[in-house]
């Protein structure tokens, strides 16, 4: 039987209009721990502004139940125990930030607990309301960050292209070759591309977890939409996609849903290898 199912919120868990989890996942998750399954909370998000779902879910302040932020940055234990984290250092920081001066793209950079905001544009704003808190600055450099712990950074703008160029033309800075930290890249929800310390991503996280909860990958399930959910896909037992999942990721998938996340693409995957099969 599997015993961890890690899910992405974002197009994934959580439908387009609210951002809210639909009825149908609900009841499939509750009925699933019920059977002692972890549902794990996977996210480019920290845990801080994914506390609204895990109380949909009944889940948060519970000791034993667990989220995995940033990419795989953070593994957090639902009572607020940090059990791992890993992100950039300043420098390297400093450096994405000077870099992304040279483009047009919105600026985010995340703390252990904080999301700060550069170069916000009303598409940002309006995509960010309810699913992200955050606070916004105008200084052409970092330094109010100095001495904070940097999980990762992002930079948004919807054509795709730009950002594919961006990821091209800062392979030297990626790679490590300026002095700072090699870093993994990752794209999500078609308008960011991140920037995590290397080694981190969904799927390290994952199997991070299993190994502190004495679980095997094939006891894993791993469900999402977009690219940075990849890795997880590809490390877990079982590799699942929404019925949204774009192209490339739906290509890594060992299960498409034939549900969206509007419509309870999760709970199909629970209920088909978890609730019906117990």
């Amino acid at each position: 039987m599997y015993k961890i199912v890690a899910c992405d919120l974002d197009e994934t868990l959580l439908d387009r209009l609210h951002h809210k989890v639909p009825e149908r996942n609900r009841r499939a998750i509750l009925k699933a721990k019920e059977l002692g399954v972890w549902f794990v909370p996977c996210s480019g998000r920290g845990s801080t502004s994914m506390q609204g779902t895990l109380e949909e879910l009944g889940l948060a302040g519970m000791p034993g139940q667990y989220t995995i932020g940033y990419n795989g940055g953070s593994i957090i234990e639902n009572s607020g125990k940090i059990i791992y984290f890993q992100g950039i250092s300043f420098e390297t920081a400093r450096l994405l930030f000077e870099k992304s001066l040279q483009y047009d793209v919105c600026f985010h950079i995340y703390t252990d607990s904080d999301v700060y905001i550069r170069n916000i544009n009303p598409d940002e704003i309006a995509f960010l309301n309810e699913r992200q808190d955050y606070s916004l600055f105008d200084e052409t450099n970092i330094d109010f960050l100095q001495g904070r712990l940097i999980s990762k950074v992002l930079y948004q703008n919807t054509d795709l292209d730009l950002l594919h160029k961006i990821h091209e033309e800062m392979e030297p800075v990626i790679e490590g070759s300026s002095g700072t930290d090699r870093l993994s890249v990752s794209y999500s929800s078609n308008r960011y591309i991140e920037f995590n310390k290397a080694g981190v991503d969904k799927g390290a996280g994952l199997m991070r977890l299993a190994d502190l909860l004495g679980v095997q990958r094939a006891e894993t399930i791993a469900i999402g939409d977009n690219n940075n959910d990849i890795s997880m896909i590809k490390a877990a037992g079982l590799g699942c996609g929404v019925a949204n999942a774009t192209e490339e990721t739906r290509a890594f998938c060992d299960y498409i849903a034939d549900l969206d996340c509007d419509s309870g693409g999760v709970a199909e995957i629970i209920e088909n290898f978890i609730l019906n099969r117990s």
